[in-house]
């Protein structure tokens, strides 16, 4: 990667930093609290453990392409506290996205996080809709930034003939996801047929197609 690339990338990964002080996330009250994924206590976040090393905030799952083989011809690697222990209470967060040529991300929210990406590899067309429903789209390509607001739904499409990659940050230790499609026709217990036909004006046989392909494998 060239140092143009680098240099980009450390900008970025700056900007994840400084958005941990206005973070989604409530405030650390120590230097340090490496979340207890086995802990059964129930609190806003994660308990801390008593025993850490810096294995709790090493992570090398970003570094290679992940597979992209798949529905959509897109895979998201998270690198969340669920990843990463020692990011509990640090409000921060990244993940890494590949996309095959015709991949998408589907429109989907991040209801805890704003959300940054740098184009890694490939060129992409991204977009998000504000609650006005008016969509913000661009394409972007290696080396280039876009972002995505907190809490609205965005996508990104790889339109072109090769891979493509991007590295996002996230001003939360744990973004969440919700996509738009699997929310509607894939939720548990399912949403009512009435509710979907009135809302997108089509019949139940429609509906019931695309729940279909929704549905569990």
């Amino acid at each position: 990667m060239a140092t143009n690339d680098f240099g980009l990338i450390i900008g970025m990964m700056m900007a994840i930093f400084l958005a941990s002080f206005v973070s989604a996330d409530p405030d650390l009250l120590q230097d340090v609290c490496v979340a207890d994924l086995t802990s059964g206590v129930k609190v806003n976040g994660f308990t801390c453990k008593a025993n850490i090393s810096a294995d709790d905030f090493f992570f090398a799952g970003l570094a290679k392409p992940a597979l992209t083989n798949n529905t959509f011809g897109a895979t998201v690697t998270a690198a969340s506290v669920q990843q990463i222990a020692g990011l509990n209470t640090l409000g921060v967060s990244m993940a890494r996205i590949d996309y095959a040529p015709g991949g998408i991300n589907p429109p989907h929210t991040h209801p805890r996080a704003t959300e940054i990406v740098f184009v890694l590899e490939g060129e992409l067309d991204v977009g998000f809709i504000t609650t006005d429903n008016k969509l913000f789209s661009k394409t972007i390509k290696k080396g280039e930034i876009f972002t995505f607001p907190r809490g609205l739904i965005h996508f990104q499409i790889n339109n072109g003939k090769v891979p493509a990659a991007v590295i996002a940050g996230f001003n939360s230790q744990l973004p969440g996801t919700q996509r738009v499609a699997n929310a509607l026709f894939a939720s548990s217990p399912t949403v009512e047929d009435v509710v979907l036909t009135k809302t997108f004006q089509i019949g139940t046989k429609e509906i019931e197609k695309i729940k279909s392909k929704f549905a569990p494998k």
